[in-house]
């Protein structure tokens, strides 16, 4: 059974840091990008989870506009991990955030699709005061 589980949220202070991890277990990931979504308090309803990072198999990167030069996505693979490190952490940053798995092994381009994504974690939540 496949299980993604996400830990390292809490609340911060505007202008701290938090680094979340997602252990992945069931499946070896090396061979698939690595995701962080968010979905913030009081979405629309419908709304997809928003894209913030990701990490391909060969270790390119993608971020949010907003969240490029603040925060730095990673990957253990053997530990079978993938981390987010938050610096510099704005309000509008509040959120739970979601690790995930690319349904497609060894994909040329990095999506930022949720529907691109198999394998979810729980969430962790991220609550930045101001």
């Amino acid at each position: 059974q496949v299980q993604l589980v996400e830990s390292g949220g809490g609340l911060v202070q505007a202008g701290g840091s938090l680094r979340l991890s997602c252990a992945a277990s069931g499946r070896t990931f090396s061979s698939y990008t690595m995701g962080w979504f968010r979905q913030a308090p009081r979405q629309a309803p419908g709304k997809e989870r928003e894209f913030v990072a990701a990490m391909s198999w060969s270790a390119r990167t993608y971020y949010l506009d907003s969240v490029k030069g603040r925060f730095t996505i990673s990957r253990d693979n053997a530990k079978n991990t993938v981390y987010l490190q938050m610096n510099s952490l704005l309000p509008e940053d509040t959120a739970v955030y979601y690790c995930a798995a690319d349904r497609l092994e060894y994909r040329s381009l990095i999506v930022d699709d949720s529907d691109y994504y198999d394998y979810w974690g729980q969430g962790t939540q991220v609550t930045v005061s101001s």
